[in-house]
């Protein structure tokens, strides 16, 4: 059995170097804006997380700007990432971030599960879609001026 999780026959890849990497190079960067994600009862089970941004280099689908990502960097999700964020341009102006969703269908009929829910407080979801979008603005400044 090779190395990875005991039971399973799959490798674990290596984790990924948390620098900014060049788009000049065909990689995508990495843009570290670590927030703590603290809860109000205990101030000891802080995370903090970075935004990666993955541009969108194809047309299709349109409007999609970018993918998004959190790799946690401390606490209990420490070394852990969480996929599957979207970066949308609206039709009439502006930005929107789609979360982390799993399709199925009943009757036919297509619907989506949202896999990152809030538990109480609603404004916790909002939190992490502004992170996203300060990340892909911070993204597009620095694209802006490695063009110039």
């Amino acid at each position: 059995m090779r190395a990875g999780h005991p039971g399973r026959g799959n490798a674990l890849s290596a984790p990924e170097p948390a620098t900014n990497r060049n788009l000049a190079d065909g990689l995508s960067p990495i843009l570290t804006n670590p927030q703590p994600l603290a809860s109000s009862r205990t101030s000891a089970k802080e995370a903090s997380v970075n935004v990666k941004i993955i541009p969108n280099n194809s047309s299709s689908p349109i409007g999609k700007l970018a993918d998004a990502e959190l790799h946690f960097t401390d606490g209990p999700l420490d070394g852990l990432k969480l996929i599957g964020f979207g970066v949308w341009e609206r039709r009439g102006g502006g930005r929107n971030v789609t979360f982390p969703a799993r399709q199925y269908s009943v009757n036919g009929e297509r619907r989506s599960f949202a896999l990152l829910r809030p538990i109480i407080d609603i404004e916790a979801q909002e939190r992490i879609r502004d992170l996203v979008l300060e990340a892909y603005a911070e993204f597009e400044a620095s694209s802006a001026t490695k063009v110039l």
